[in-house]
């Protein structure tokens, strides 16, 4: 196994240090790897079984990282300004909670 070093600043190793129970070598294998995976994707929009699992496993996907396209923020900023659901009258609401 390969070992890495980095160099930070006095401060930001103090705070890092003061969570102790954070294995920082495992979550930065895991963001390696997902750089990794994330410019395979992009240059083959394909997954191996092995990075499907690994993506699964830790609830993320390279897609994750690419920007949203513009049509699909115009068509949410639409749906924003649309009410949710119908008015209710109060005769309704007492019926949905069962109060009469």
């Amino acid at each position: 196994m390969v070992s890495v070093s980095i160099s930070v600043e006095d401060e930001f190793k103090a705070r890092v240090e003061s969570f102790a129970w954070v294995s920082w070598s495992q979550i930065a294998a895991e963001e390696a790897l997902k750089r990794d995976i994330f410019e395979r994707y992009i240059k083959t929009s394909k997954l191996s079984t092995e990075e499907e699992e690994f993506c699964d496993k830790i609830d993320w996907h390279p897609v994750d990282w690419l920007p949203l396209k513009k049509k699909f923020v115009k068509e949410l900023k639409i749906a924003a300004k649309e009410p949710i659901g119908k008015p209710l009258a109060l005769e309704e609401l007492d019926n949905l909670f069962g109060i009469k």
